[in-house]
């Protein structure tokens, strides 16, 4: 198809596209601008239009995608409310150190799940490089790794009752009930 041709095409439909897309975007102006851009993208990838029958199911489908694209923008460039906590805020806050019981809970680890999140988790090792360490393939290292740090987190969730804030970040550290305090591990003096 022509550029001709199509701007027949976008001629013919041009008013039932723009009441699709104020149909989706509540603002007119914005709306109206859709339009314009849904246009422009549709010529500048007239190469792409592989059936001419089916020319305006792919100019409202360009258009469907660009109205996901302005609502993605629009979500990213909405100002945070002011009242939202200041995450500096958290910055300032003594909260319980995790890593304390870390060093005894790695030590009730079997010794290859140790080295596996020793070389990757602590010394900053790509996955493919302990792979070719260990002499194992790509998959079999990750597979180390993942159940390294599935055991790991088993065993503290055993130990400790973890409370996190919004942010993700640890509030506070106990012992769940019945495990004595500071036997997560030798050293650990978190809970």
């Amino acid at each position: 198809m022509t550029t001709a041709d199509f701007n027949e095409v976008l001629e013919a439909h041009y008013e039932r596209l723009r009441r699709f897309v104020r149909s989706r975007v509540s603002n007119p102006e914005e709306a109206d601008d859709l339009v314009q851009e849904i246009c422009l993208r549709a010529v500048s990838r007239l190469d792409t239009l592989r059936d001419e029958a089916r020319a305006e199911s792919w100019l409202y489908q360009i258009a469907r995608n660009a109205i996901v694209d302005h609502y993605r923008r629009a979500r990213l460039e909405s100002a945070l409310p002011e009242d939202l906590v200041d995450s500096e805020a958290y910055a300032h806050y003594d909260s319980p150190n995790l890593a304390d019981c870390l060093p005894g809970l790695l030590d009730g680890l079997p010794e290859s799940d140790r080295e596996a999140l020793r070389l990757t988790a602590i010394d900053g090792m790509k996955q493919r490089e302990l792979a070719e360490r260990l002499g194992l393939s790509l998959s079999g290292a990750k597979s180390r790794v993942q159940r390294a740090r599935n055991r790991l987190r088993t065993m503290i969730v055993s130990c400790c009752h973890l409370e996190m804030d919004t942010l993700g970040g640890i509030i506070n550290i106990q012992p769940v009930d019945g495990w004595p305090p500071g036997q997560c591990g030798p050293g650990c003096s978190s809970c």
